[in-house]
């Protein structure tokens, strides 16, 4: 899921009546995680725990827009104002209040390099 970070905070997008949302109204409870690594040996991550509060202010949900498209596509200009507007549509901003943070990082560990297997590694 793609995510922006406004002031320190983990933000992100979803549809209004998503389940997600519905969930979220229901119980505001949230664990979010980013991972990178393909390997046991080279795995990272950070979680966080916290709650969950949908924010319908379309100012703010345009900042959260914005920060996602240049997170992931580059640099913003009004001339791809349309595109954005397309990916709000219908949408509501999540902030993630976080109260605990864990993180690993095996690259750490001083293990041997693991080699890549299975049968999607060749797509890695």
């Amino acid at each position: 899921m793609w995510y922006a970070v406004i002031d320190g905070q983990i933000w992100f997008e979803t549809k209004a009546r998503s389940q997600k949302a519905v969930n979220l109204r229901r119980n505001n409870r949230i664990t979010v995680m980013v991972e990178d690594g393909h390997t046991y040996d080279t795995l990272r991550g950070v979680s966080l725990e916290g709650t969950a509060e949908i924010v319908e202010d379309a100012d703010l949900l345009w900042q959260v827009g914005v920060n996602i498209w240049e997170r992931y596509n580059g640099p913003y200009t009004e001339d791809l104002s349309p595109l954005v507007e397309f990916m709000l549509h219908k949408r509501v901003a999540v902030r993630v209040d976080t109260e605990r943070v864990r993180s690993w990082d095996h690259r750490k560990l001083g293990m041997d390099p693991i080699p890549l297997g299975g049968s999607t590694a060749e797509f890695l």
